[in-house]
């Protein structure tokens, strides 16, 4: 009898793991409490896979020898505890993935903030570099669908807490932990502790030969490291003084120094501004130094590289007033490097599905240099509570069109109005992605 593995999720993830399942001989079954999107529910049906929608029949779950949840699904639910309590084993879909993706290498790249610019530019490096890779993970296809469909030698993968939750013997060749603040905390029992471990995780099951990146000015990474085992190679990076090995910036320079070698680079000539984009660059640069990508291609690909959609996307100038799309500043600390890197007057647009939010974070900095906040969300009180001392201009708006609309009111000649919501987008949005689009198509209406 095949192994009898359930998918709980028809996302990505599920569909991905769902193909890879059948090629390896699974007898697969999955099960959305959703609609599934028709694009794969097709290719469910092409590849004569079981299926179930809007419902998860618990008999039918119950009897499966495996599951494999989607990230999405939090361990809380009474499903999830009663597949628990019967023993049955659950995992990630990177776990199952890394089972049998061969002899190929990983670059895991996890973190609060940073993670998507960082997993792309590594990712740029080493395509730059001339290595055969693929983006996995959180951006670009799952990791079970590019190892079912696609092998590659390398796979350079973004990945959440969520998904380091659910895995045993997932071992990256090289870990990048960008930094850790508060996120997600619903999800943790409104416990830091436990989201800093899911973090670590990334580099658990590490071995002497794989290396760990990780920084070295991130207060709470630096607090804890030594409560874990490590055994891989540390390469850390930072701003705040030399290392013997690692990537530190000096003077305006990067120093990338790695076993026996060095180089240097100016970061004026980095196509990536910003702070939090330096700390980007010397994670990237290290994970692809420790899978022997040129230091000459690191360079190159350091000055080549495009930034990505919703991650400090610039939209229009309008009469003078510049509109910056960050819509994937889905917590507080995202928001806070946006307005780190503004130097022009903020109106701020903010809001959306609060995960336990600490605003006051960002309060100095929101005192400093937004001189108007545009709430846009169900529910904003909290916005106000944390704000309403310091900014005299707030207004509620619930859809970007009214939103933006407010913001260039607003606005007088060379401010900018930001969308960087510091909260997730489910109340009024699909995703991150569409409340940009939204955001977006609202700029260009004006």
């Amino acid at each position: 009898m095949a192994e009898r593995l359930i998918i709980l999720g028809a996302g990505e993830s599920g569909v991905g793991a769902a193909l890879l399942a059948k090629q390896q001989g699974f007898s697969v079954f999955v099960s959305d409490r959703g609609i599934i999107a028709e694009q794969y529910k097709a290719e469910l049906k092409k590849h004569e896979i079981e299926f179930e929608e809007a419902e998860h029949t618990e008999s039918i779950i119950l009897a499966a020898d495996l599951i494999m949840k989607s990230p999405g699904i939090p361990s809380h639910t009474t499903l999830i505890k009663n597949i628990r309590a019967k023993g049955i084993p659950i995992m990630s879909e990177i776990e199952f993935a890394y089972r049998y993706k061969g002899n190929s290498k990983i670059i895991a790249i996890t973190g609060s903030n940073g993670k998507t610019t960082t997993t792309s530019l590594t990712y740029h490096m080493c395509k730059t570099g001339g290595a055969d890779c693929a983006l996995v993970g959180n951006i670009g296809y799952s990791f079970a669908r590019q190892v079912a469909t696609d092998p590659k030698p390398l796979y350079v993968a973004e990945i959440s807490s969520f998904q380091l939750d659910d895995i045993s013997s997932f071992r990256p060749d090289v870990a990048v932990l960008t930094n850790i603040t508060e996120d997600h905390l619903d999800r943790y029992d409104y416990n830091m502790e436990n989201y800093i471990n899911s973090k670590f995780r990334v580099m658990m099951n590490q071995q002497a030969g794989d290396v760990f990146i990780y920084n070295l000015d991130d207060e709470i990474t630096n607090k804890k490291i030594n409560n874990y085992n490590i055994q891989s190679t540390l390469a850390p990076f930072t701003m705040s003084k030399q290392l013997p090995q690692g990537a530190y910036l000096m003077n305006a320079k990067m120093h990338l120094k790695w076993k026996s070698e060095e180089m240097q680079m100016s970061i004026e000539d980095f196509a990536l501004k910003g702070k939090h984009n330096q700390y980007n660059s010397m994670a990237a640069s290290l994970a692809a130094t420790a899978v022997d990508i040129r230091k000459d291609k690191i360079r190159e690909a350091l000055q080549t590289f495009e930034s990505l959609e919703h991650r400090m996307e610039p939209v229009a100038t309008i009469k003078n007033v510049e509109f910056i799309n960050d819509s994937k500043a889905t917590n507080v600390n995202s928001t806070w490097f946006a307005l780190e890197s503004m130097d022009k007057p903020v109106i701020l647009i903010l809001g959306g599905v609060d995960k336990g939010n600490d605003y006051s974070l960002i309060k100095e900095l929101v005192k400093e240099k937004v001189k108007a906040i545009v709430c846009m969300g169900t529910e904003n009180r909290k916005i106000h509570e944390a704000f309403g001392d310091v900014v005299s201009l707030m207004v509620n708006t619930d859809n970007a069109k009214d939103a933006v609309q407010s913001a260039f009111h607003f606005a007088s000649k060379g401010d900018v109005v930001l969308l960087s919501p510091a909260c997730a987008s489910f109340d009024l949005f699909k995703n991150y992605e569409d409340r940009g689009d939204q955001f977006k198509r609202a700029v260009k209406d004006l």
